[in-house]
């Protein structure tokens, strides 16, 4: 759990680098990641070090064992003069990490240059580079060396007295990632965490999942499924389950490589040390994946288009159009095993839009596979990123249909206020919303005045596939009696000898 004296310690270090001149809160992120990953790096060489100590059995090393090699680990920097330490890091540290391999640091020549790690190494463990794929481009922006050493002495103050283990890293990070409050130039924006722990939760992954954002961002989804995942099966799960978990469990592709680098370390913060995070344009050609995940959580971007001679040919089968909040829904189906399921989240119009392609996504779902539930939430659970109206889409691929009875919940709040300050409430659907899905069997008589009920598939065909719940539920109009003109009429002329009497003593006053 993160405190106040937490957060207040990350808001000081965010103040520090907001002060040096760095206020795009994406690049404050993705600077404090590079800071964090190289102090990882020195906290797992030293528990190398003392298990060799204990054991007597060699381990290998991530840094070069030279004396510059030894200079590049957080330990032996980070109390040494500011000038120093933005040298070392700015000329050592980050341009060795930018050339990682294999999970080893390359090592310095005598006149300062790098040595390049041979690929005969490549045999060696791969599960520590994550992270540093994708750091090829990456730039150190830290301005100067006062400003760098007030982010050390307070990441370093953090992980020393705050921070006692993984789960408060990834809490840390989160709480980070929440400082995010810009949207994406393609309506990519982060996704609450409230709303996909609601969306896991409705899914109920298991440790035998293969699970799949194709448009991670920060990974937020797939780090919701990992803590989902340790909190129900961590006392009971296999060595193979375990290997499962941080290597094949979890996977994620994005388009931005600043987001793979950060997705890459909030994944690492959560035991998942060597996640399938891959830089791919999930709905092109470049993307052959199919009948590979057993879960896919997401919320692709709403209003991003694409190149429609890029798009994959077997998505414009099933929706031909270039808009991604479509050509999504049709990826998520091609990558599902049958039997996956998917929860994702779609703009209000893909319910309802009149176009061929809006019609023939929904028809898919319904005809071709089973769809289970429709949940329409406020247009505030975005904000600040965003006013859009949304709604969760739950699935079942079958390729042989299966849909009778589709479930409609009409969330009207979700424990926030629905204004840009998204403050603390008292009301919150959420909890009933799992609640009900997992019972769905006592939901077969709720009226349709109701928030929640069941709509046969037939009605859904019959309305052209409409899946807005507004075209399903049914309002109760309570009758409103107003007064008759005579008393209206009698009401308006007292209220004139009022004014007429209030009037006359104002002139008696004045007259004074």
């Amino acid at each position: 759990m993160i405190t106040g004296v937490i957060k207040n310690k990350v808001d000081k270090i965010w103040t520090d680098i907001w002060a040096g001149g760095i206020t795009n809160p994406l690049t404050v992120i993705e600077q404090l990641t590079y800071l964090m990953f190289i102090r990882s790096l020195d906290e797992k060489e030293l528990e190398n070090e003392e298990f060799e100590n204990m054991t007597g059995e060699a381990m290998d090393k991530i840094f070069p064992q030279s004396t510059i090699g030894q200079s590049m680990r957080w330990s032996k920097f980070k109390d040494k003069d500011p000038r120093e330490i933005f040298n070392i890091i700015s000329q050592r540290v980050f341009p060795a990490i930018k050339k990682m391999k294999y999970g080893h640091l390359p090592g310095f020549s005598e006149n300062g240059e790098l040595v390049e790690i041979m690929d005969d190494l490549a045999k060696m463990d791969e599960g520590k580079t994550a992270f540093a794929r994708y750091m090829d481009d990456a730039m150190f922006l830290i301005p100067t060396a006062p400003v760098l050493q007030k982010i050390i002495s307070g990441l370093d103050d953090l992980y020393e007295h705050d921070i006692a283990d993984l789960d408060m890293q990834g809490d840390l990070y989160e709480y980070m990632l929440g400082k995010l409050s810009t949207a994406g130039q393609n309506g990519q924006f982060r996704t609450p965490k409230h709303i996909r722990e609601m969306m896991v939760e409705l899914l109920q992954p298991t440790p035998d999942d293969i699970i799949c954002d194709p448009a991670c961002g920060t990974a937020g989804f797939l780090v919701s499924a990992s803590e989902y995942i340790r909190r129900n099966y961590e006392d009971t799960m296999t060595s193979e389950q375990w290997e499962h978990f941080s290597a094949g469990a979890f996977s994620g592709f994005d388009t931005d490589r600043t987001m793979l680098r950060i997705s890459a370390m909030n994944l690492m913060l959560h035991s998942i040390t060597n996640p399938d995070i891959d830089y791919k344009d999930s709905v092109s050609k470049q993307n052959e994946i199919s009948d590979k995940y057993t879960i896919c959580l997401a919320n692709p971007p709403f209003k991003g288009t694409i190149d429609a001679e890029s798009i994959h040919d077997n998505l414009k089968a099933v929706t031909n159009t270039k808009k991604t909040e479509l050509l999504f829904l049709a990826l998520f189906l091609r990558m599902l095993k049958k039997g996956g399921r998917c929860a994702c989240i779609v703009p209000d119009g893909v319910l309802f839009g009149s176009s061929k392609a809006h019609r023939s996504i929904r028809k898919e779902l319904v005809e071709n596979h089973q769809l289970l539930a429709v949940i329409s939430m406020p247009s505030g659970v975005f904000k600040p990123y965003a006013g859009v109206s949304t709604a969760v889409l739950v699935f079942t691929k079958t390729g042989a249909g299966g849909t009778e009875n589709v479930w409609f919940y009409d969330m009207t709040a979700d424990g926030f206020s629905l204004d840009d300050k998204r403050s603390p409430v008292a009301e919150n659907d959420i909890s009933d919303i799992i609640e009900r899905f997992h019972n769905l069997e006592q939901e077969a008589e709720r009226e349709r005045t109701a928030q929640s009920f069941f709509v046969p598939k037939e009605e859904i065909v019959e309305n052209d596939y409409d899946l807005s719940i507004n075209k399903y539920k049914k309002v109760e109009y309570v009758p409103v009696e107003y007064p008759s003109t005579e008393e209206i009429m009698t009401n308006i002329r007292e209220i004139e000898m009022e004014i007429g009497n209030a009037m006359d003593e104002l002139e008696k006053l004045l007259d004074l």
